[in-house]
């Protein structure tokens, strides 16, 4: 039986990783002066590539740290740390600084970089899907939480097809202050990451 509480906190945590509102800004000022259309298509090809890398890593992902020799308790206290750090940049807006930096070939798919990697499926979001994974217990479960990773995936489609009206409703104050929010979320999920993963090595 597969709890509703590990469901919901599970598409919260990437939701909150992947964090749509706050990609809604840089969607516009890589993709200005492009028609609606092409930018349509430039965030449909980046949604279905980061699903497939994200999909790659959940099924995987677990089995590469087992040949490499990364336990999963280890590897849930070195995501949470990660995520941690994630949240900090949201709570102190130096993700959206440092996602304005990223620089571009003007020769190559804006769809693969930066949108897809590493802003959609970036290392906390491969880090936390493999950590979802790793808490599943069976194939059902699994299979629910790559659903919940496409669904979190197809989400942040809607809001970068309607990037333009939400940061027009939201403006730059509202766009700050659900970052701000949703960094705290995530901060707390970080900690129960770590807390497990402590458990798990049998520390506590």
């Amino acid at each position: 039986m597969i709890e509703t509480g590990f469901l919901i906190s599970a598409f919260a945590t990437l939701f909150v990783v992947i964090d749509p509102p706050g990609l809604v800004p840089l969607f516009i000022v890589l993709t200005q002066g492009i028609s609606a259309d092409h930018r349509r298509n430039l965030a449909k090809r980046a949604c279905i590539i980061a699903a497939i890398l994200l999909t790659l890593f959940g099924l995987l992902g677990e089995k590469l740290l087992g040949l490499i020799g990364i336990s999963m308790p280890a590897f849930r206290i070195t995501g949470g740390i990660l995520l941690f750090i994630t949240a900090l940049d949201m709570l102190f807006e130096r993700q959206s600084q440092r996602r304005e930096e990223q620089k571009t070939d003007p020769d190559c798919d804006l769809s693969v970089f930066p949108l897809a990697t590493p802003l959609i499926a970036g290392p906390g979001t491969i880090a936390t899907i493999i950590l979802l994974v790793g808490k599943t217990e069976n194939w059902i479960a699994t299979a629910f939480v790559i659903g919940l990773m496409l669904a979190a995936i197809f989400t942040t489609f809607l809001f970068l097809l309607a990037a333009p009206r939400l940061e027009h409703l939201l403006g730059r104050t509202g766009i700050v202050v659900i970052n701000r929010l949703l960094g705290i979320l995530l901060a707390t999920l970080s900690v129960q990451f770590v807390i497990d993963g402590v458990k798990g090595a049998g520390l506590i």
